[in-house]
């Protein structure tokens, strides 16, 4: 059953996004330089912007023909997100995630140009007792789904949510948005971590992902390459 699989005209090797978590833009490097063809789109975060040469590493990664996912998700003053936006539109970079609250998302559609804007609505290192110590007194899915409600009525392109909480918002909006899922634990290898809403390949796509986010399970791998290619051939299998 297969009614939320996605039927967006996206290259199956391109809804694989690698997450660089590495400690700087050498290790960075070094990692696509393993993985080579096995993966064509990559996810640059904080840990990276805090070592420095972040917008280098960025421009070396569209020269080399890759997809960027710029993983900063903005959260401040609306005007200075659409700044940041602002900046960020002629990079190269194709997405870019920003908190799912209104005036934040209504600032970051204002300026983004070709750039696309991702609304975080709940990060999936947190769960139902997180929520509670934050103050939200809805369930996880309520939330997300208000959020995507929001992202959608406001402009954004799409959000990032967990693979759990997908097929809600499939069966209430449609296609309309691109769905984001990271916190992907392939059935062979699902370590104890900080994800707590985890799902794995197959089954992020056929809940209604566009794409995955997977991390750890491809670095921290004794061959990330052969990893990530096992990871393309569940994506080719879902869809083929």
């Amino acid at each position: 059953m297969n009614e939320f699989l996605s039927d967006k005209p996206i290259p199956p090797r391109d809804r694989l996004i690698v997450a660089l978590d590495v400690t700087d833009a050498a290790a960075a490097r070094n990692l696509v330089g393993q993985l080579g063809d096995a993966a064509t789109f990559y996810k640059i975060g904080l840990e990276l912007f805090m070592a420095g040469g972040y917008f280098e590493l960025l421009e070396w990664l569209t020269a080399q023909g890759k997809q960027v996912f710029v993983d900063l998700k903005f959260f401040d003053v609306p005007e200075t997100v659409r700044s940041a936006v602002r900046a960020l539109a002629g990079s190269g970079a194709t997405f870019a995630t920003v908190h799912g609250n209104q005036a934040i998302m209504e600032a970051a559609v204002r300026d983004k140009g070709a750039l696309k804007i991702l609304a975080v609505t709940v990060l999936t290192s947190l769960d139902r007792g997180d929520l509670d110590d934050l103050g939200f007194a809805c369930d996880v899915d309520k939330l997300v789904l208000s959020r995507a409600r929001r992202a959608l009525q406001t402009g954004v392109d799409g959000i990032v949510s967990s693979g759990l909480e997908a097929p809600m918002i499939r069966r209430e909006l449609g296609q309309k948005l691109l769905v984001v899922t990271p916190g992907i634990r392939p059935v062979e290898n699902k370590p104890a971590d900080d994800q707590k809403r985890t799902v794995d390949v197959a089954q992020a796509f056929r809940n209604g992902a566009d794409y995955i986010v997977i991390g750890r399970p491809i670095r921290q791998a004794q061959d990330p390459r052969a990893a990530a290619e096992a990871v393309q051939a569940t994506i080719s299998g879902v869809f083929g």
